[in-house]
């Protein structure tokens, strides 16, 4: 499963976890139609939704379903046999059994009390289940399990019950000024807004600048003058050897004479 398909999933079971009461196992509740269409896939249905949901399952049918698929004859005989490896959940219709999507639909009135996720590829029975708050969606798209976005009248309750709730505790913001006065006992001044000035450039990341060197002194430190001392070069005088002195010398006492 793809990482966007499975964080859709968790996003949308999150939704129905915090707002509508839904609780791991999840109860999915399967149809003919959806075996079905997992037949002519060639779809585990078992493997395919634990897989999609990465948490455990109690897939379920019922028996008006199965008594459904019985009178449909041998055309729908492998389809029949994957619902039966389902467990079959009590409607009660069992003494006056209902079509399939009548007894689904009868399951999930009243705001889907017992929290079913209906699995059908019926788009009349997924109409209705989209008008019911609280009950999600799925079927499968090109063999692949789809969890259906969260209808408009499931965001809808979900927010006007945040609302209501947030209003019976009182916790709006003047009320938490009030309780946070009478704890510390003063006024809470809310701080002025700064905007932020443009910062400079990162000293670091700047290159530094190169010193030129100066290779001749100015004119005033030149002179007599200048209050630095001036430096004399010393004159170094050859040594000359002893014998050398004599014979030389020797040489002009001669030329002398």
């Amino acid at each position: 499963m793809k990482i966007t398909q499975k964080r859709k999933v968790n996003r949308y079971m999150s939704f129905f976890r915090n707002n509508f009461g839904f609780r791991v196992p999840y109860q999915v509740l399967i149809d003919g139609t959806l075996c079905l269409a997992a037949l002519e896939g060639q779809v585990r249905v078992s493997e395919q939704l634990i897989k999609y949901f990465q948490c455990e399952l109690k897939l379920l049918t019922t028996q008006c379903v199965i008594l459904e698929m019985e009178k449909l004859g041998s055309s729908v005989n492998g389809a029949l046999s994957i619902c039966k490896q389902f467990a079959v959940h009590k409607c009660g219709h069992e003494k006056k059994p209902v079509s399939a999507s009548k007894c689904l639909e009868s399951m999930i009135t009243n705001n889907n009390p017992n929290r079913y996720i209906i699995a059908t590829q019926d788009p009349s029975l997924r109409e209705v289940a989209r008008t019911i708050p609280g009950t999600p969606i799925l079927y499968l798209h090109i063999r692949s399990p789809t969890l259906e976005k969260p209808s408009q009248l499931s965001s809808e309750l979900a927010g006007f019950n945040i609302q209501t709730s947030i209003q019976s505790q009182g916790c709006t913001m003047e009320r938490l000024r009030q309780i946070k006065k009478q704890e510390l006992g003063t006024d809470i001044k809310e701080k002025p807004f700064k905007r932020r000035k443009p910062k400079g450039p990162n000293p670091l990341s700047c290159k530094k600048k190169k010193k030129k060197a100066n290779f001749r002194e100015p004119l005033e430190n030149v002179g007599p003058s200048s209050s630095q001392p001036q430096r004399t070069k010393r004159r170094r005088r050859a040594k000359i050897a002893e014998h050398i002195r004599q014979e030389l010398a020797a040489r002009l006492n001669v030329s002398k004479v």
